[in-house]
């Protein structure tokens, strides 16, 4: 599917920012109107058109805001939070020290946090106790009731934050009676942002604390707790399943059986024998000239340089073999529902991997291109997509959520 773009990196990037749509995050008129306004992978285009966007919406919330219109400046605080989320993506050159990307993440944290105060149902901004520091996360709830619900803990992925939550899937799960308990793990979001924690392999160091938070809380039901992969977190919270036995059922959004082979669709076999040889002297040019030419590479792998904590292109190459379900899959005892995405760019044939690995019950529904959910995650089919998990999640948690459902 191309959206607005020919540029595959683009299309992509601009297909999930109107993709929120659904659930406040964008104007679909808005965002055509920017995208009219950028070249073909002209980065800079990018990230001052999608700025602008956000400054005006941003605009339009405050605005709202003093005049007592609170419904029409949360709806402009949340477009104005993907937008600026969105416009942040592509700054990577050596986004830990830039300010333009430092204050364009932190400004779709604030709006994303000026328009949860405006919300019908209650979000509580909470921290997580991790190792010797905290995670960030968002406590959203069906009411103030008190009464234990079913609960979704969501594990976002290698680009995703914190307050992508809402419209991934807590917008949808509020709507049908699950409360959703969301955080910025290591090399996520503002965990990674401000406290420089990057990612980890062995994510049950990671997903463990935060079930420990959730059964503290009245609110969650502990009985019903259900862990949400999302991209790159479909690894991570199988990885974390497969050790923590106290989730009652696991999505995986999409399945991701090895990260490093998904990745090797970017990296020639040539390079892969290079790169496992150690030959990072030969790497390194041949991957800065890939970078040049492909919208795509030279993100991932500054994204991955920088979010792994890596020492540069062929480090991070390597580090991702650590990031597979071989040998863990078959540990995983919980009920699990494997999503799958037609033509899915990043992880096609990974969901089938997962499938064929695993030995608790499990289910794979793949989405098609013909219903618009062919794209990695379902990008642009949100309700599609959420029909079939929260479905599954009422049948699988033993009957609907509740009064919402």
């Amino acid at each position: 599917m191309r959206f607005l773009f020919e540029d595959e990196s683009f299309s992509f990037e601009a297909l999930r920012a109107a993709g929120f749509a659904n659930y406040g995050g964008a104007d679909v008129g808005e965002v055509v109107a920017v995208a009219r306004n950028i070249g073909e992978g002209d980065e800079e285009a990018w990230l001052r058109e999608w700025k602008a966007a956000a400054e005006r919406a941003h605009g339009i919330g405050g605005r709202a805001l003093a005049a007592g219109h609170r419904v029409s400046a949360r709806e402009a605080l949340l477009r104005a939070s993907n937008y600026y989320r969105t416009a942040e993506f592509y700054r990577r050159d050596d986004p830990a020290n830039d300010p333009e990307a430092k204050a364009l993440s932190a400004l779709s944290r604030d709006t994303f946090a000026a328009a949860a105060a405006l919300m019908d149902t209650p979000v509580e901004a909470v921290r997580i106790p991790y190792q010797d520091t905290e995670l960030p996360g968002y406590l959203f709830l069906v009411d103030d009731s008190g009464a234990p619900r079913p609960t979704l803990l969501f594990t976002s992925g290698f680009d995703s934050t914190l307050e992508e939550a809402y419209f991934a899937v807590a917008a949808a799960a509020l709507r049908r009676g699950y409360n959703v308990l969301a955080y910025d793990g290591p090399g996520q979001g503002a965990a990674l942002r401000e406290q420089g924690l990057v990612f980890r392999p062995d994510w049950e160091a990671v997903v463990t604390p935060v079930v420990d938070h959730a059964l503290t809380r009245p609110e969650i039901a502990a009985d019903r707790l259900a862990l949400f992969g999302y991209s790159l977190g479909g690894y991570l919270a199988a990885r974390a399943a497969a050790h923590d036995h106290r989730v009652a059922a696991l999505v995986l959004d999409d399945g991701l059986y090895s990260f490093g082979e998904a990745h090797a669709r970017l990296v020639p076999p040539f390079l892969r024998e290079w790169i496992e040889d150690g030959r990072d002297d030969l790497v390194e040019p041949v991957m800065g000239l890939m970078m040049q030419v492909s919208t795509q590479v030279r993100w991932a792998m500054r994204n991955g340089v920088w979010t792994f904590g890596a020492a540069s292109v062929a480090d991070y190459v390597r580090r991702t073999s650590d990031y597979t379900l071989d040998g863990v899959a078959p540990l995983i005892d919980c009920p699990t529902l494997v999503l799958d995405a037609e033509n899915d760019q990043f992880f096609r044939g990974q969901p089938q991997e997962v499938r064929a690995a695993l030995t608790c019950p499990h289910t794979l529904v793949t989405l098609t291109e013909a219903e618009g959910a062919g794209e990695h995650c379902h990008m642009g089919a949100m309700s599609r997509f959420h029909q079939v998990v929260f479905d599954w999640l009422d049948t699988t948690l033993a009957g609907p959520a509740g009064p919402a459902s």
